[in-house]
């Protein structure tokens, strides 16, 4: 462990790609994330492409359905290093 080096970060994710990143990664399409949770896929879409706030309950239902906690897609690119360090 001595020769460890933490990785640094290389690209910021805004919160739609953070949706967009997980939902892909669960093999689902939007349409199929709009049938689990019951918001449309308009408003998935809108999410993904930054043009609709995400906002806690939405962050909560769409979390349960993509297996994880809200905090991964409310805040994709928070450091607790750097916040620590303020």
């Amino acid at each position: 462990m001595k020769d460890y080096r933490k990785a640094k970060k290389r690209i910021n994710v805004s919160i739609g790609e953070s949706v967009k990143i997980i939902r892909e990664f669960q093999e689902l399409s939007q349409n199929e994330l709009a049938e689990i949770t019951g918001i449309p896929q308009s408003t998935i879409s809108a999410i993904e492409n930054d043009r609709v706030q995400l906002g806690v309950e939405r962050a909560k239902v769409l979390a349960r359905a993509l297996q994880c906690h809200p905090a991964v897609l409310v805040f994709p690119g928070w450091d607790i290093d750097q916040e620590s360090a303020a």
